[in-house]
């Protein structure tokens, strides 16, 4: 493909220069996934998720309610 050329080509229809744009950015955010890592938990947030295991036995209510 050499730089002359076009990267779409309208087959049928004429579209506007709005809709070439969404086309264009639809295809881009496509072919070039976010690559930004995910935003960290914060303990706050965490500590309001399901535990995935709470123990039984002499401690276990106090434990519960410490951060992991």
């Amino acid at each position: 493909m050499s730089a002359e050329e076009p990267l779409f080509r309208v087959v049928r229809g004429t579209p506007t220069a709005e809709e070439l744009a969404a086309l264009v950015g639809a295809v881009f955010s496509r072919s070039h996934p976010e690559t930004a890592p995910p935003a960290p938990v914060s303990a706050w947030s965490r500590s309001a998720r399901p535990t995935p295991l709470l123990l039984a036995g002499r401690n276990a209510w106090r434990l519960s309610g410490l951060p992991r």
